[in-house]
């Protein structure tokens, strides 16, 4: 059995097991694809200031530092550096996948 954060981004990832030659098994994740883009509804947009880091962003918007995933998501970004390397980058902050929101903010 694997345990998971409710925070994590595998929280919905199916697992599966391999069997070693000497019978153990392995639980492990599948691959994770990035959501497509259309599958987030935007809360607000955040303008990168000098000297932040996606965590800090994450918390003022979630109140949870390790959501940053969601904000990769969102961004289309498999590493969270490119989304604060430069100052004045607007990043999408979104709901989670699937939830609906009233239009785009």
């Amino acid at each position: 059995m694997v345990t998971i954060a409710a925070n994590s981004r595998y929280l919905t990832t199916p697992t599966a097991t391999f069997t070693q030659a000497d019978g153990t098994p392995v639980v492990y994740f599948t691959r994770r694809f990035v959501p497509q883009p259309g599958k987030f509804a935007t809360m607000q947009w955040h303008v990168v200031k000098q000297g932040e880091r996606l965590d800090q962003i994450a918390w003022a918007a979630f109140g949870d530092a390790e959501l940053f995933w969601r904000i990769c998501d969102a961004n289309r970004t498999l590493r969270p550096e490119d989304l604060t390397d430069e100052i004045g980058t607007r990043l999408r902050i979104t709901l989670p996948e699937g939830v609906p929101g009233v239009g785009d903010a």
